[in-house]
C-alpha cells in the first residue's frame, strides 16, 4: 500500500493544531493532522471560555498581544456567533489594591487600542443601585462594567477541524505519533490507530508540533536539532458552582496576591470561578485541581460575595495546563502567554516548526504567523483567508440569534423553544440539516436525557469525530452537569454499538 504523502503535518488536535490545519487547508495544501485522543480533551477545554484582550496583561507590558487579542475578538464573534457572545464584566473597585485611578487607565487602553467596533465601551457603575451589586458586599460601593466575549472552547476546536475536513485535510482523533524521520525533505510518521490498534504511515514536507503540554515530551519521539528552549507548565483550574446570582453578566475581581479571578455565568444554573496558576511538573493528561486550589478559588470568591462560599459549594472543577513559553520568569503569573514559534531545518531538511505558548483568543492569528514563518517551503501556498470566514454554523449576524432559533423552529416545530436555543448556540445555521428529516416525535431518535435525543448523537458519530460519552456530554454539548451516571451509561452503550455497525 503506498504510503500517503501530504505538504502539511499538523500533531496535536487543540485549538492551535485545528486553526492551522484549517488555515493552510484552505491555502490549497494537503493537510494531515492527528491527536492522541479527541479533540480538545487537554488545554483548549480547560479555559475560562473567553474571547478576551486579557486587561491584567498590560500590568506586564504585553501591549502586542492585548491589540492582537482584542482585535479578534469582533473578528471571531463574527466568524462564529453561535458559540461566541457578548459579555459585559463588572469589575468592583477594591480599596486598597489596584487604585480607580490606575484602572481607569488601563480600561481606556482596552477600548481604545484594539480597534474596537462592535462591543460597547467601558462605563462606571454605582453597585449600591445597579442589580449587579446585590450579591456583592456593602462594601463594594463603585466599580466598571466592560466588554469582552463568552465562547463554548471545546466546540470552537471541532468548528476548526470540521472547517479544515470540509477542505479537504485528513483530521485522525486516537491517533498516536510513534516517532517522526527526517530524510532529507520529507517527514516519515510512524503513527498508531488507537481505536483499531493498527499502525500506519504517512509523509510530509513539513511538521508542526502543536501539542500544546506534550511539545517536549513529543520532541524526544521527533528526529531535530538540539534545542534548549523548553515549555512551562502552569495549570490553571476552576470550579463550578450552583447559580450565585440572576443577571447576565459576569464579574472579574481582584485579589491581594495580585491575581484575578472571574466569576461567570454558566450553563444557566451554575457560576463558573477561576482561574489559579500554579507550576505544575507531571503527567499533563493526569492534572487535577488540588484541595489548596478549591480552598483559594473559594476565599477569593467569598472576599467580595455576600454569600461566601466554601468546598462543599463546589459542584464541579476542571484543571488544565497552560503550555507557556519559559521565559525564565519565577512568578506563573507573571510568565508571558504570547506565542512563540521556533523553525528547525536541520541542515537544509525539511523543517519542523515548534509552538509554544497562546491563547485561544489569538489562534487565529497564530495560525497565520505559523503559515509566513513556513511559506519559503511551501511556495504554492495561498494568502491570507480566515479573517472574513465564517466557521461551520456560523453564517449569521452577531445579533441575529433569536431570528435563527425562530427559523429553526418554523422549519421543525416539533423541537421545544429551549432544544431550538441550544440547538442554534451549539450548531448554529448546522442545526437545520441536523433536524430536515425530523418529522415527529418518532423522528427524535432515542431520548437519553432532558432534551438530548439520538439524531444529534448520530450527528455527532458522523460528523464530529464523537467516539463516547464523554466527546458528546463535555467536549461537543456541554451538557455533562445535567446528565445522571446511568443516562451517561446508556449514551455510552448507544454510542458504541453506532460505530460497530457502521464500521461493519
Amino acid at each position: 500500500m503506498k504510503t500517503p504523502v501530504f505538504d502539511l503535518a499538523v500533531i496535536g488536535g487543540g485549538i492551535n493544531g485545528c486553526g492551522i490545519a484549517r488555515d493552510a487547508a484552505g491555502r490549497g495544501l494537503s493537510v494531515f493532522l492527528c491527536e492522541q485522543d479527541d479533540l480538545a480533551c487537554g488545554t483548549s477545554s480547560a479555559s475560562t471560555k473567553l474571547i478576551h484582550g486579557g486587561l491584567r496583561y498590560l500590568e506586564y507590558y504585553e501591549f502586542r498581544l492585548v491589540r492582537e487579542a482584542l482585535r479578534e475578538r469582533e473578528v471571531l464573534l463574527t466568524a462564529a456567533p453561535h458559540i461566541i457572545s457578548p459579555l459585559r464584566f463588572i469589575l468592583p473597585h477594591h480599596a486598597g489594591l489596584r487604585p480607580a485611578w490606575l484602572i481607569r487607565l488601563g480600561l481606556f487602553l482596552y477600548d481604545h487600542i484594539g480597534g474596537r467596533k462592535f462591543l460597547p465601551g467601558t462605563t462606571s457603575v454605582n453597585l449600591l443601585t445597579d442589580e449587579t451589586g446585590r450579591p456583592l458586599k456593602k462594601n463594594f460601593s463603585k466599580g466598571f462594567e466592560y466588554s469582552d466575549c463568552w465562547v463554548m472552547d471545546s466546540r470552537l476546536v471541532v468548528l476548526n477541524a470540521m472547517d479544515a475536513a470540509g477542505k479537504g485535510a485528513a483530521i485522525r482523533t486516537r491517533t498516536r505519533l510513534l516517532s517522526a524521520t527526517r530524510t532529507g525533505k520529507a517527514w516519515t510518521l510512524n503513527l498508531l490507530d488507537k481505536s483499531r490498534n493498527e499502525e500506519y504511515t504517512v509523509q510530509a514536507g513539513v511538521l508542526v508540533n502543536a501539542s500544546g503540554p506534550w511539545l517536549d515530551e513529543l520532541l524526544a519521539r521527533i528526529s531535530h536539532t538540539a534545542t534548549r528552549e523548553n515549555i512551562r507548565m502552569v495549570k490553571g483550574s476552576h470550579i463550578i458552582v450552583r447559580k450565585m446570582f440572576d443577571h447576565d453578566r459576569a464579574y472579574i475581581f481582584q485579589n491581594e496576591d495580585g491575581r484575578i479571578i472571574f466569576a461567570i455565568p454558566y450553563e444557566r444554573d451554575f457560576t463558573l470561578i477561576g482561574t489559579t496558576d500554579v507550576d505544575f511538573h507531571g503527567d499533563p493528561g493526569a492534572v487535577a485541581i488540588s484541595e489548596e486550589e478549591t480552598s483559594y478559588l473559594c476565599r477569593a470568591a467569598s472576599e467580595y460575595f455576600t454569600c461566601g462560599l466554601t468546598p462543599a459549594d463546589v459542584v464541579g472543577s476542571f484543571s488544565g495546563i497552560r503550555p507557556l513559553f519559559d521565559d525564565g520568569k519565577s512568578d506563573a503569573k507573571a510568565a508571558t502567554r504570547d506565542y512563540v514559534l521556533k523553525l528547525d531545518t536541520g541542515h537544509g531538511e525539511a523543517p519542523l516548526l515548534s509552538l509554544y505558548g497562546g491563547k485561544i483568543t489569538t489562534y487565529r492569528k497564530l495560525a497565520e504567523s505559523v503559515l509566513a514563518k513556513l511559506s519559503p517551503f511551501l511556495p504554492d501556498m495561498g494568502g491570507e483567508w480566515t479573517e472574513t470566514a465564517h466557521l461551520p454554523g456560523g453564517n449569521f449576524r452577531p445579533d441575529g440569534f433569536n431570528a435563527e432559533v425562530d427559523k429553526l423552529l418554523t422549519r421543525c416545530p416539533i423541537l421545544n423553544a429551549d432544544l431550538a436555543s441550544r440547538l442554534i448556540r451549539t450548531y448554529g445555521t448546522c442545526a437545520g440539516p441536523m433536524t430536515a428529516a425530523i418529522k415527529d416525535r418518532q423522528g427524535l431518535g432515542k431520548c437519553f436525557a432532558d432534551n438530548l435525543y439520538g439524531f444529534e448523537i448520530d450527528y455527532l458519530i458522523k460528523n464530529e469525530w464523537a467516539k463516547n460519552a464523554e466527546d458528546v456530554l463535555w467536549r461537543r454539548t456541554r451538557l455533562g452537569l445535567v446528565v445522571t451516571t446511568e443516562e451517561t451509561e446508556v449514551l455510552n452503550t448507544y454510542i458504541k454499538e453506532k460505530i460497530s455497525a457502521e464500521e461493519n
